[in-house]
């Protein structure tokens, strides 16, 4: 498995120096990041309609039809493998965990802990049982094992495999890394996902990663795509975060390879404090970028947390 470059323990100091000596943006206050009422169809949506609402972070339900999933989900206070100590979330998880309707798959992109978050695995396991298909990257299944969990797919990018409701994935390439101990290193594989719903509209859920030259391919093999959700956020330092985070030029950049259609979903920005940026500058950024590359605003899809994307489809 090839990518995420490793970082050193002397880069990761020289960041923490520069930090000290520089410092960073403030925190947002109350009410900068103001929450929407999600739109959740109860139990699933409509044949011909998508909904996507953002819970925080690279978390969405994904409403497709007769199916419901769930990407990277993450219902804990922080992204750490302590709720003492870690990046605290700046608002709560948009959808109450009462408010879930019933999950059919949950879309795993990598290992790190504002991805995979054990807390919230154990939960949705202890709620759906079986009956919930955990879809992951390869070298998950002993980890997942160990949680009673045995209701795994993983796959290699370029594999694919069925879901609930006629939904066909496709496990694609991105460029990270993985770790959640200090002897690993990429033992795991990272990915991102493409979906196929039975009447051939496409959704695309990026994952975590930086700008590479894989997104054209990704297209070829996998698309068009009616919904594309794609990270903006923590991405400064460059010198340090640019292999594996994009920016928001970069996440426009990657939109366009795709196809340049259908909405684009900002995500993994204003959720955790994570790198070095202002919290609330990846939206002026993309927005920014997003009218420079002449692309069509109303594509251009910025959600609250809490906010649902509806694309429905004439019949």
């Amino acid at each position: 498995m090839e990518g995420g470059e490793k970082r050193t323990q002397l880069q990761l100091l020289q960041w923490m120096g520069e930090r000290f000596l520089r410092g960073r943006p403030a925190n947002p206050q109350p009410g900068d990041l103001p929450m929407a009422r999600p739109e959740i169809a109860s139990p699933r949506a409509a044949p011909h309609e998508i909904r996507v609402t953002w819970v925080g972070h690279s978390t969405f339900l994904i409403q497709a039809g007769a199916v419901n999933i769930l990407t990277d989900p993450h219902w804990s206070l922080r992204a750490s493998p302590s709720q003492r100590i870690g990046p605290a979330r700046f608002v709560p998880p948009a959808i109450a965990w009462e408010a879930l309707p019933p999950i059919d798959a949950v879309l795993l992109s990598h290992d790190h802990y504002d991805h995979l978050d054990e807390d919230t695995v154990r939960r949705l396991h202890e709620r759906f049982g079986a009956a919930l298909r955990w879809v992951t990257p390869l070298k998950y299944a002993e980890w997942f094992a160990r949680l009673g969990i045995r209701a795994i797919t993983e796959l290699d990018w370029w594999d694919e495999a069925e879901l609930p409701g006629g939904v066909r994935v496709t496990c694609a390439p991105a460029q990270h890394w993985t770790r959640r101990t200090l002897r690993e290193f990429n033992d795991r594989l990272w990915a991102s996902f493409a979906l196929r719903l039975p009447d051939d509209r496409g959704i695309y859920f990026a994952g975590d990663s930086g700008y590479f030259g894989g997104y054209g391919e990704i297209a070829r093999r996998t698309g068009p795509f009616e919904v594309v959700m794609m990270p903006v956020g923590a991405y400064d330092p460059r010198w340090f975060m640019k292999p594996a985070h994009m920016n928001p030029e970069e996440a426009v950049r990657a939109y366009q390879d795709l196809g340049g259609r259908g909405a684009f979903v900002a995500m993994h920005w204003g959720t955790f404090r994570l790198t070095d940026e202002d919290p609330l500058e990846p939206p002026l950024r993309t927005r920014a970028a997003w009218a420079a590359a002449g692309l069509p605003p109303e594509e251009l899809r910025i959600p609250r947390h809490g906010e649902t994307v509806r694309v429905a489809r004439e019949v």
